[in-house]
């Protein structure tokens, strides 16, 4: 669902509330800003004039800002920004976005936080309950406040879907073969959601194998990464939806508890009464695969209905095909792509106090891949046609694969389940929490703090 200009433009007028000749007697900084989306031509003629002979770039994020929404303003705009950053990037929002994000010692001049509130809840009021003036402080955030975008919806505008009704595998003739599928398992619970019905609601919350979890799919950055919601000194199990807002091209989500913003990719909250708790979300083993894979190994599962509640085309290859298809971002996120290009697909693991990344197509050369992380000895047993890595502990262990199954160095044939690797005498080594993502999403929010692997 996306905003119209003249909706966005009356519902600013609701947000700011003030006449236009109160805007001057304010701050004057502040003034000039507003003057970009609701003065008159004299007012932002004056403003912008203003501006420029102050000669500090700490206004430009708000330009920016405002740039984004007033399109028949935006050339004069972006003159100022030019002139006061020392650039010539003109209305190119994007660039400007990326130019942002590498200038953190730009500290915003404190009339951001009014405007930029302002301006959002222009968009939908319902966005206030992320947006309190008390938690947008620098000190009280762990991201940028200027690097928060709106990502084209309303709060909830992408849907999440809450217990919703599942069929089982020999009813969901509407499934193709070939359609990939989030593959969970938990205390022998099955479960398979489809990425065709996923790319529209972006977030479930259920119960699975008596778990409280919640699948966070950030259809932008490719990554779908499940976590446990039941969270140590909490009551209730924490509920998750999509927030509409977006930090360098990842989604962020809130919970309906306290309206926090959350890092998808992280599991940490980034604003709001959470920040400083402590929290991060404990993950859980989830797998892309093919619907044919899942339901040969695992023939009792459950898969989600068609029937959830909402009117959207579930089709195959539908939900952001044009995306999935182009090797560029739809928002700005900058990124490394010295070896690996943004939307190449890696699989990412952050467990035992350290990340490491491997990259999809190693897994066209071997399904078996022998390697560790922080000391730790693991398996990874991938396809990447089928988009599928599952990743294993295995002790002293060293696998290898044949038409005979996975086999050890001794020659023993294991046995491969979603929770554990089985040795034929019935000993196990436990399944290690990871998940399929863009390259680009986990460059930048982990870049030199973790590994990857590189053969």
């Amino acid at each position: 669902m996306t905003i119209s200009r003249r909706e966005f433009t009356a519902g600013l007028g609701l947000a700011l509330g003030l006449p236009r000749a109160l805007w001057a007697q304010q701050d004057p900084v502040l003034g000039a800003l507003r003057s970009t989306l609701f003065g008159t031509s004299t007012e932002f003629e004056e403003g912008m004039s203003y501006l420029r002979q102050r000669g500090n770039a700490d206004v430009v994020p708000a330009l920016l800002t405002a740039m984004r929404y007033a399109s028949r303003r935006d050339k004069k705009i972006a003159e100022v920004m030019d002139a006061l950053a020392g650039q010539s990037l003109g209305t190119d929002w994007f660039e400007w976005m990326l130019w942002q994000e590498r200038n953190p010692q730009i500290t915003p001049h404190p009339s951001l936080i009014p405007f930029k509130r302002e301006v959002l809840l222009g968009i939908d009021e319902n966005f206030a309950v992320f947006l309190r003036p008390k938690y947008l402080q620098p000190d009280k955030m762990k991201i940028r406040l200027e690097e928060i975008a709106w990502g084209g919806v309303s709060k909830d505008g992408i849907p999440s879907l809450d217990n919703p009704a599942l069929i089982s595998a020999s009813r969901a003739d509407y499934l193709r073969g070939d359609d990939l599928v989030f593959g969970v398992a938990i205390n022998g619970d099955e479960r398979a959601y489809p990425l065709r019905i996923m790319g529209w609601h972006e977030m479930f919350n259920e119960v699975i194998g008596g778990v409280p979890v919640a699948l966070a799919y950030c259809t932008l950055c490719g990554s779908g990464i499940l976590f446990e919601t039941q969270v140590s000194g909490r009551r209730k199990p924490l509920v998750f939806g999509s927030s509409g807002f977006l930090y360098r091209s990842n989604k962020l989500m809130f919970d309906r508890e306290t309206h926090s913003l959350w890092n998808q990719y992280t599991g940490k909250p980034v604003v709001g009464p959470l920040v400083n708790s402590g929290i991060e979300l404990k993950q859980k083993p989830v797998v892309i695969t093919t619907w044919d894979s899942w339901k040969t190994s695992h023939p009792n599962t459950k898969v989600l209905s068609l029937n959830t509640g909402h009117r959207r085309n579930y089709g195959s290859g539908v939900v952001y095909r044009d995306y999935f298809a182009s090797s560029a971002l739809m928002f700005p996120a900058v990124v490394d792509q010295s070896q690996h290009r943004q939307k190449d697909y890696v699989f990412a693991i952050r467990q035992f106090g350290a990340a490491r990344a491997w990259p999809l197509d190693a897994f066209t050369r071997t399904h078996v891949i022998n390697d560790a992380i922080a000391n730790r000895p693991l398996v990874l047993i991938g396809n990447a046609d089928k988009r599928a890595v599952r990743a294993y502990e295995r002790g002293s262990h060293r696998f290898t694969v044949s038409d005979g199954g996975l086999l050890d160095q001794s020659g023993q044939k294991w046995r491969l389940t979603e929770e554990a690797l089985v040795a034929p005498d019935g000993s196990e080594l436990p399944r290690v929490a990871g998940h399929i993502s863009y390259w680009f999403a986990w460059d930048n929010y982990l870049g030199d703090a973790a590994s990857v692997y590189g053969g």
